[in-house]
């Protein structure tokens, strides 16, 4: 079912959060690209608990760089992907940050994946000037910190703040939910902004309200407390890992109601984890759908993917895949593979055309796109309703 509708809402208070630790020291004055190649670093967590995620933004970004070379490069010189993997480790992603700015001397990265790793990386990116995009670290503080912009910060993905409107309204609106449930994840930066999002715009009433921290496997006694509460949806702030387990263990309680969630629980490990036959009336915003294709650039993407991987492309494959034609749109606008003209091309990025929608970066380096919530049914996405905001 494909349905395009919009909602209007008063503009979003960004959310605000002490900087990454460490002075950042003195600024350079950024890198240049030497020779026949333009260095981009990849700094992802292709390893440890959120390997799923970066791993599938690889191989967007993969098929990206094979088809801009393919096609004569950037500005005449090929692209040198620098791939990195930071363990799904914060510590571990801030050290490859000043690794690949100063030993590899990239003109810009692409990543990390998660939110608390990019605002690790920003003192590096900083004292570097070396732009970074995100694919899809969703915090609104990576890019707002302390009420500053983060000069060197960008991402092609919506922000918490964005989603948790749009959940509240979507629960409020289509699912005619005037009681909501929430089970977040308090240890998450993510969930907790997403929460907060929830809570500030939802109309109805949240009856219930429970936490629990990554790596928690046993939801029983969160469920108990909840199921003979008076409520018409659950809303899931966290991520697939612990988000699958809570909706396996609420179908075999025998709770009923819809679930909804962000992109978190846009890997198909939610599936794997709750199993098929649990996962109806689940509902969640995502970056990209087949079934709701955003631009006309995104069949042939799908084919390219299909034909490279043999399957059917995720949103994080297409955030993957965006955040590097978005560099090449900055680079070629620029005309230069100088980090300081890149940093400056991407505030001023208007109608770039990318597979997860046509997007404009706005003043805090968010961009300006549609959102998609996917409905699942016995685990295969059965609706997928564009909103444009």
């Amino acid at each position: 079912m494909k349905k395009k509708f919009a909602f209007l809402f008063a503009s979003l208070l960004l959310l605000s959060a002490c900087g990454a630790g460490g002075a950042a020291g003195p600024k350079k004055s950024g890198n240049s690209a030497e020779g026949d190649t333009i260095k981009i670093g990849m700094n992802m967590e292709l390893s440890g608990k959120v390997a799923a995620y970066g791993y599938a933004e690889k191989e967007g970004i993969d098929l990206a760089v094979e088809e801009i070379n393919a096609d004569g490069g950037v500005l005449g010189k090929k692209i040198e992907l620098i791939e990195k993997d930071n363990k799904s480790d914060n510590d571990e992603a801030a050290s490859i940050a000043a690794n690949l700015t100063t030993n590899d001397k990239v003109v810009a990265v692409v990543g990390p994946a998660t939110s608390g790793s990019v605002k690790s990386t920003i003192p590096n990116m900083t004292k570097a000037a070396v732009p970074a995009v995100t694919p899809s670290a969703t915090d609104d503080s990576i890019t707002i910190q302390n009420e500053t912009v983060q000069e060197f910060i960008f991402r092609v993905c919506f922000q918490d703040s964005f989603q948790g409107v749009i959940l509240a309204k979507y629960a409020q609106d289509n699912l005619k939910a005037d009681k909501a449930v929430i089970i977040g994840d308090n240890s998450s930066d993510y969930a907790i902004g997403l929460t907060k999002a929830f809570k500030d715009t939802y109309k109805g009433t949240v009856v219930k309200e429970e936490n629990f921290v990554a790596g928690d496997k046993d939801f029983q006694a969160i469920l108990t407390k909840i199921k003979n509460e008076d409520f018409d949806v659950i809303y899931i702030p966290g991520y697939y890992t612990e988000a699958g387990l809570i909706i396996k263990q609420a179908r075999e309680m025998g709770i009923e109601q819809p679930i909804i969630g962000a992109d978190g629980f846009g890997d198909e490990k939610l599936v794997e984890t709750a199993g098929a036959k649990n996962v109806s009336n689940v509902f969640y915003t995502g970056h990209f759908s087949t079934e709701a294709p955003a631009t006309d650039k995104v069949t042939p993407f799908v084919e390219a993917f299909n034909k490279k991987y043999n399957k059917q492309p995720s949103a994080f494959n297409a955030l993957g895949y965006d955040s590097v034609y978005m560099l090449k749109q900055a680079i070629e606008e620029a005309d230069s593979a100088d980090s300081a003209k890149i940093t400056e091309a991407l505030t001023k990025i208007k109608g770039f055309v990318g597979v997860t929608g046509e997007m404009a970066m706005d003043k805090n380096h968010n961009p300006e796109k549609p959102i998609v919530v996917l409905g699942l049914t016995e685990g295969k996405e059965s609706s997928a309703e564009t909103v444009t905001p």
